[in-house]
């Protein structure tokens, strides 16, 4: 089944292109269905890119799905039209008599930022505690699952000596779990971050579990509240470019940056990259929204709690 997406969302004419099956609104409202509701809180800033990964991802499923995109309105984004933003994008206030089967938050780029500080703390904190009591399931990826773990759990972060950046093999640790149902024993993931938890800080914390990590790249996924809630701290959703794009981005910036980690063909990257993630990102993405979505959503939606 496609995702139900805004019409004249940029990212539906690229994955048209990619064969991927999505539709505008105005056809998914003559389908006699009731799709999962997903909001999307969208803190990168390439906004557009970020859309069609998410997108990408989330139609690999027999489900239909309804995405909404949400702003801040305490952060206004740089780099991506304000026209696009106005169409496309509503605010938190606008969205919070709502209720959603599924949330999504997305990384930003303040980790090296102490949380308190990021100007829209209070802001992003509000929708973090919103979606406890309104959304069946939330995803926090990158910097969104270390806000997250250190606003609910009191979980810090360290700086790391040099960027995490490249692609990294994984292990699962709860093999039963159905988020990894289909997984491979070891399996690839992208990171480029400034900033790790430890696995002995979660550990101690009541109601959460390391469900995977990695050798070089550290905790990967905690589970909190059951499956209510999970923090992934890599970037499944990255397409095969995106580590190119921040190399060659901070090279013209003069940035101190290494060659992404097991990600250029021959570690050259004239050679372009090698994908080692793509079935895995789609196994994460799927498995979530059929067993933490809509194996657990009530079909009214209104009793969420």
């Amino acid at each position: 089944m496609p995702v139900n997406i805004p019409k004249g969302l940029p990212a539906i004419d690229t994955l048209k292109k990619e064969n991927i099956f999505v539709m505008d609104n105005e056809r998914a409202s003559n389908q006699d269905i009731r799709p999962l509701k997903i909001a999307i809180v969208n803190l990168m800033p390439l906004k557009i890119t970020t859309e069609t990964d998410l997108i990408r991802l989330l139609s690999n499923s027999p489900l239909q799905i309804e995405i909404d995109f949400i702003k801040l309105k305490s952060h206004t984004s740089k780099n991506t039209p304000i026209k696009h933003m106005q169409m496309f994008y509503k605010t938190f206030d606008s969205i919070k008599s709502e209720k959603y089967d599924g949330m999504i938050i997305t990384g930003a780029p303040v980790e090296k930022m102490d949380f308190r500080e990021v100007n829209y703390w209070s802001e992003i904190t509000e929708i973090f505690d919103w979606a406890r009591h309104n959304v069946t399931s939330t995803l926090y990826i990158c910097w969104a699952a270390q806000a997250g773990l250190y606003h609910y759990y009191g979980v810090p972060k360290y700086d790391l000596p040099e960027k995490k950046f490249g692609v990294f093999k994984h292990v699962v640790l709860d093999k039963k779990n159905p988020i990894f149902r289909g997984f491979d024993d070891e399996f690839f993931v992208p990171h480029s971050r400034h900033t790790e938890i430890h696995k002995a800080d979660i550990e101690r914390k009541r109601g959460l579990k390391v469900i995977s990590e990695s050798e070089e790249a550290g905790v990967y996924m905690v589970m909190g509240r059951g499956g209510r809630e999970l923090f992934v701290t890599g970037h499944s959703e990255y397409s095969p470019l995106t580590l190119d794009t921040e190399y060659r981005r901070d090279l013209d910036k003069g940035l101190p940056i290494n060659k992404p980690v097991n990600y250029y063909r021959d570690d050259d990257p004239d050679k372009g990259p090698v994908v080692r993630w793509k079935s895995h990102a789609n196994l994460l993405f799927t498995n979530w929204l059929n067993y933490f979505v809509y194996q657990e959503t009530p079909y009214n939606i209104e009793t969420i709690e």
